[in-house]
């Protein structure tokens, strides 16, 4: 369309041209060192016409040998393309082997080589060749010698999701003796250290595990197993506690785990009065069920003032299992039985767990019901390990307890 209106538009300009033209073609002289050139000016213009015609012809004729090379590289980079995108598809669908041919016959003309080789190393893993997956990888890093720290987090990967932990640890520290903060190195390093059991590296890593690329959830986990391993120390003081929790990043110190550590471990230090304190100010700036529960473990010195605050939250959480559970154990510390009893029966009502049926039972024997405190022990016992033994129910209120008044 564009280049019929520019030929109608040319047709026009040329019929006018000519108009005029035609009635006096001009007179064109043209001396140049002593060469003279004569011509009218239809003719200048058509000489002009012939010498761009003529100049575009061999600037093209020039750039042909580069434009072909061109053409030939891209079509070898969508022909990469192609089977770098087959060679996913493959993967996709579990068929390792087809997608790692692709990928690696798509190596020829890639522009993205590195992609290629990861993915071709972890198409390896896949089959069960951890040979040819190191042999991808070496490859990898000798064609993108940059590209090394992506290499080797590649390779601590593969390394840990087939269990080659001590291998994978060797790579990881390789990484983060460049980089000490490399988040995804770290969150890999905090992994591979809880699944070999080295609790103390784990605390070790502690202090930079706020910068560690992990899902909130496992961070917190991973970091509570790690702050467990540094205060599970029966000649731990309470300066070197301070220590430990100010060495945590602040995102942690924030986490309901490593509260409830905390909170567990000043109570055994002889800091009941300092736990409850903190735990109460935690469970005003976040509701957690296991700062609650730690709530009802720890001890302050007033004891049924703690009593009090616990059974004030009820009135904000009235159906909250782990705050009746709480409140039931602050109860049994102050030999309210009957409180601790109602209390208990509506929070497994509510939220049946182990750790509950553990406290009902032992108030059971407190209270000389052996039978039914064994009954308890045993349903504990079924939710932990998930068999299903004839055992009849225990009969709890539906509701929650709504307690007033004294303690009989």
């Amino acid at each position: 369309m564009r280049y019929g209106i520019w030929g109608i538009a040319a047709l026009i300009v040329g019929a006018f041209a000519a108009h005029f033209l035609l009635q006096d073609n001009g007179y064109v002289l043209i001396n140049f060192r002593g060469y003279v050139v004569e011509m009218s000016v239809p003719g200048l213009i058509l000489a002009l016409i012939v010498l761009y015609v003529l100049v575009r012809v061999l600037v093209r004729i020039w750039r042909m040998p580069r434009d072909l090379g061109a053409a030939v590289a891209e079509h070898r980079v969508k022909r990469a393309h192609r089977k770098l995108t087959r060679g996913f598809i493959h993967l996709s669908e579990g068929d390792w082997r087809t997608g790692e041919r692709l990928l690696t016959r798509g190596l020829k003309g890639s522009d993205t080589p590195l992609v290629n080789y990861l993915m071709a190393a972890r198409a390896a893993q896949l089959q069960g060749s951890a040979d040819r997956r190191n042999e991808w990888l070496k490859l990898a890093y000798e064609e993108l010698p940059e590209a090394e720290t992506a290499v080797l987090l590649t390779q601590a990967e593969l390394q840990f999701e087939a269990g080659e932990f001590e291998r994978a640890l060797a790579t990881l520290e390789r990484i983060l003796g460049s980089n000490a903060s490399h988040p995804a190195a770290l969150g890999l390093l905090a992994q591979t250290c809880r699944a070999l059991g080295d609790r103390q590296q784990l605390g070790e890593l502690l202090p930079r595990l706020g910068h560690a690329k992990l899902k909130p959830e496992l961070l917190e986990s991973t970091a509570a197993d790690g702050f467990a391993w540094l205060v599970d120390n029966d000649s731990l003081t309470l300066e070197e506690l301070e220590k430990h929790w100010s060495a945590l990043p602040a995102k942690l110190r924030k986490a309901p785990r490593l509260i409830r550590l905390r909170g567990v471990t000043l109570a055994r230090l002889g800091n009941g009065d300092q736990a409850e304190r903190e735990l109460r100010a935690a469970l005003k700036r976040n509701w957690a069920a296991d700062v609650v529960r730690t709530y009802g473990e720890v001890r302050s010195a007033d004891s049924i003032r703690q009593l009090r605050q616990a059974e004030s939250w009820l009135e904000e959480h009235p159906e909250d299992g782990a705050l009746l559970q709480a409140t039931a154990r602050l109860c049994m510390s102050n030999e309210l039985w009957g409180k601790a009893r109602s209390y208990l029966e509506s929070s497994l009502a509510l939220a049946p767990d182990a750790d509950g049926y553990a406290l009902y039972g032992r108030l059971l024997d407190e209270l000389g019901e052996g039978e039914k405190a064994a009954l308890s022990y045993r349903s504990g016992l079924n939710l932990v390990s998930g068999s299903d033994p004839d055992v009849p129910a225990l009969d709890a209120p539906p509701a929650v307890a709504r307690l007033s008044g004294g303690e009989t």
